[in-house]
């Protein structure tokens, strides 16, 4: 790729060629829902146009693009269910082909995500589940508000063939809740597309033990995920179908009472400027060790775009200060 002129600042860098960052946003991605008088409560998560938009710059295989994108469905929905200020994360590490993928969200509804992929691994596969992609590790959600407040993480290990079931696992080891997780994603004539329905069963207390006994309230639970368990991944990922449509077809017999929808939108929160922060904090030494040809690059791997700067531009400190 061509050089770009030099810099008033005296940077030069390779721009040419770069995707376009989308300045993408779904307004109503995510619908959070709970159903009257029922210990239920739930989010139904859509990305649209913005699954593709986040997928389609990685190239990834089909199976590896809809890990991928359940990932970041599910991110999404976790986060909305949390009241917080920065950045919620679901990571897997395993000793497979995908040896790591990461998806965050933050409060505001800017989503990334990326996987690390062996490709020679993968290759060799003829089966490729969440299980066999990942292989044997562990996942971590996390929730990070910054460097001064108390950062929370959950980790189990990878268990369960699909992100669905090792979902389940967490929730059922780690935070002992009754959770039903349904996640979709797939290649549709429109792009890829992906989604998530999320329902807990809320604890009784106060007002819902007045209405019904443990009993009841069991089984309107039950009700409430045989009727989730009806929807396929078709209409889920159908844009025909809006949210308020899907939701209304499932529980409009069950008390359906909709909340404020919440907005998604494109992520990657890289930028040059960050980029320089970094490596300013490198010796000339380790910005000599870097540089191939004079030239450093930085690959940002959520919107798969290297960073280039010239090595005689950048400042640096000393070794040892």
């Amino acid at each position: 790729m061509s050089q770009m002129p030099e810099q008033a600042d005296g940077q030069m860098f390779d721009a040419s060629g770069r995707p376009p960052v989308p300045d993408l946003a779904v307004p109503r991605a995510i619908l959070p829902f709970h159903l009257d008088e029922r210990p239920v409560r739930g989010r139904l998560v859509r990305l649209g146009p913005l699954a593709d938009a986040l997928l389609s710059r990685h190239g990834y295989p089909p199976a590896i693009a809809q890990l991928s994108g359940e990932a970041m469905a599910l991110t999404a929905g976790l986060a909305a269910a949390l009241k917080f200020e920065g950045s919620f994360s679901l990571q897997a590490k395993g000793n497979g082909p995908v040896s790591l993928f990461l998806a965050d969200c933050t409060n505001a509804g800017a989503l990334r995500g990326y996987a690390k992929v062996n490709q020679e691994r993968l290759a060799g596969l003829e089966a490729m589940s969440a299980a066999v992609l990942l292989g044997k590790g562990y996942l971590a959600f996390t929730c990070d508000q910054g460097p001064d407040m108390d950062r929370y993480q959950g980790i189990v290990a990878i268990e369960g063939e699909t992100l669905t079931d090792m979902t389940g696992e967490y929730f059922r080891n780690s935070e002992q809740l009754d959770t039903y997780v349904k996640l979709a994603c797939a290649e549709t004539p429109k792009g890829w597309r992906a989604s998530a329905l999320l329902m807990e069963r809320v604890a009784g207390a106060g007002w819902l033990d007045q209405q019904m006994d443990l009993g009841q309230q069991q089984e309107a639970w039950q009700t409430a995920t045989i009727l989730a368990r009806t929807i396929s991944n078709e209409e889920l990922l159908d844009d025909r179908l809006s949210g308020e449509q899907l939701l209304h077809r499932l529980f409009h017999a069950e008390g359906l009472r909709l909340d404020r929808p919440k907005p998604l939108s494109y992520g990657c929160r890289c930028s040059r400027e960050r980029l320089l922060n970094v490596l300013s904090g490198f010796s000339t030494d380790d910005l000599d060790h870097m540089a191939d040809e004079g030239t450093i690059t930085m690959t940002c791997e959520f919107c798969n775009f290297d960073f280039r700067f010239v090595r005689t531009a950048l400042p640096a400190r000393e070794a040892g200060n």
